[in-house]
């Protein structure tokens, strides 16, 4: 972008350097854009990117992340996962089809501090904001969206350079201002903003008391598109809200699932009171070991109920098992990572958003006569090395008996699902529920109700069949 030294406001000597020149200036207020000020982003290493205001005024901190999905920026602007982060998407153009509220993926029910739909995010940066969206469903641009909900947003920056340098360094610390041009003030201020790791984000985006999720209240304004729920109160599901999307709920009740959404540290004694079929464990942002007051519960349920988890939900499966988990360089969010299923040898194409992981070796001792005579995990911790066997390994856990490894990341060989063979209860690291992203997880909604009915071999299903189940186009 060019930089000049003149500046129509009073900002101050940072402002001026940070701001466009007159001459540009004048060109863009003559667009639908209209003039919006200028906009700073700072990274943690110092790293500096210039770019225009296209949300709320003010300054924000998070962790800098990149969310490569082609659409569905609205989903990710409002997935509670993205609490304490300042989201970079990667592809060019946002806002073209603007916003259905009717989209919202938080599904925290409203408070008098806090309002059912406000996203969790900390900012975010984009190349190109559309101020003028075209779609029948759209109500409102993303720009106003953002301006409504006090989310700092900047475009104009280069975010394939942005994107570049997180992959290279790793994901950090970043402070986007409206306001505060100054490095040395900018880079005080992101000083002493807390770091992710070790914060417990979940309590600031779960419900705080249960309540009720049923077929009644899957949304009207989908219906062009999905499919009547099927056998609707077949199941009793407690559904543990770590920030848990809509869609997902939506996924649960389209299978036959009654849901009592209950807050992130409920008591495992409370959960079985309510006798249950299954207990389904979200999705949520930030530390996974931050969450105790969640897998410490995962940890007295493990036996005793059917236990399905994604995303989080699957980590505290994981730790509940006495597992590690490792901050990954730059996670995994967007709509097109490849995972291989080792039960089923198909290649899904899934939605995820996370930036820790399991470190899959940490849940016991590979028992050789289940994982093709192998004695030894691989010494570089490349999981794809069972990919390439096609093995599905299965280590011996001291407290849970024998878990097998289930699903594989095909872009870095991290664990992405396991299944506890002694105990019902299943889990995979990415999110099922496409909103948004591809549907070739969707099995997964059927597998947890095959689970729940006691079928053994519940993992076996075709997924080619079952990813069009539940919309409408499946049968034309």
């Amino acid at each position: 972008m060019e930089l000049g030294t003149t500046l129509n406001t009073t900002a101050g000597v940072g402002a001026q350097k940070a701001a466009p020149s007159e001459l540009a200036q004048r060109i863009i207020q003559q667009t639908s854009k209209g003039y919006r000020g200028p906009a700073i982003l700072m990274l943690e290493d110092g790293t500096v990117f210039y770019g225009r205001a296209c949300g709320a005024a003010g300054t924000s901190t998070g962790e800098v992340c990149f969310n490569t999905s082609l659409e569905g920026y609205f989903e990710v602007l409002t997935d509670p996962s993205y609490a304490g982060q300042i989201v970079t998407m990667t592809y060019p153009q946002i806002g073209n089809y603007g916003i259905d509220p009717a989209d919202v993926q938080s599904a925290y029910p409203g408070s008098p501090e806090r309002a059912a739909d406000a996203p969790a995010l900390r900012g975010m940066v984009v190349h190109d904001m559309c101020a003028t969206p075209s779609n029948w469903r759209s109500s409102l641009s993303v720009p106003a969206y953002l301006e409504q909900q006090g989310i700092v947003a900047i475009e104009g920056v280069d975010t394939r350079a942005l994107v570049r340098h997180l992959r290279d360094h790793g994901a950090q610390k970043g402070i986007v201002s409206t306001e505060v041009f100054e490095l040395t003030e900018l880079a005080a201020l992101l000083e002493a903003a807390p770091s992710l790791v070790g914060q417990n984000l979940v309590r600031t985006v779960s419900c705080a008391e249960p309540h009720a999720y049923t077929a009644a209240d899957l949304p009207a304004q989908h219906a062009f598109a999905s499919a009547p729920a099927a056998e609707a109160g077949r199941y009793r599901v407690v559904a543990y809200d770590c920030g848990i999307k809509r869609g997902i709920l939506e996924g649960l009740a389209r299978v036959g699932c009654d849901l009592t959404v209950v807050p992130w540290d409920t008591p495992a004694e409370d959960v079985l009171a309510l006798e249950p079929d299954g207990v389904f464990l979200s999705n949520g942002p930030g530390d996974p070991d931050a969450v105790d007051k969640t897998y410490s519960q995962v940890e007295k349920l493990i036996g005793r109920v059917p236990l399905f988890g994604i995303c989080l939900g699957h980590q505290m499966i994981s730790l509940a098992c006495g597992a590690t988990m490792e901050k990954l360089k730059f996670g995994h969010r967007g709509g097109n990572q490849p995972v291989m299923n080792l039960l089923s040898r198909r290649v899904e194409i899934t939605a995820q958003n996370h930036g820790f992981g399991l470190v899959f070796p940490t849940l016991g001792e590979l028992v050789p006569e289940l994982s093709g005579g192998v004695a030894e995990h691989p010494a570089d911790g490349d999981l794809r090395f069972w990919v390439e066997r096609g093995i599905a390994p299965v280590v011996s856990n001291e407290r849970f008996g024998r878990i097998r490894l289930t699903h594989v990341n095909l872009n870095d060989g991290t664990a992405e699902g396991i299944q506890l063979l002694d105990k019902p209860a299943f889990s995979v690291q990415y999110h099922p529920e496409a909103a948004p992203g591809p549907t070739d997880a969707h099995y997964l909604f059927t597998a947890f109700a095959r689970l729940m009915d006691g079928e053994p071999d519940y993992l076996n299903i075709d997924i080619a069949t079952d990813r069009l189940a539940g919309w409408v186009f499946a049968s034309e």
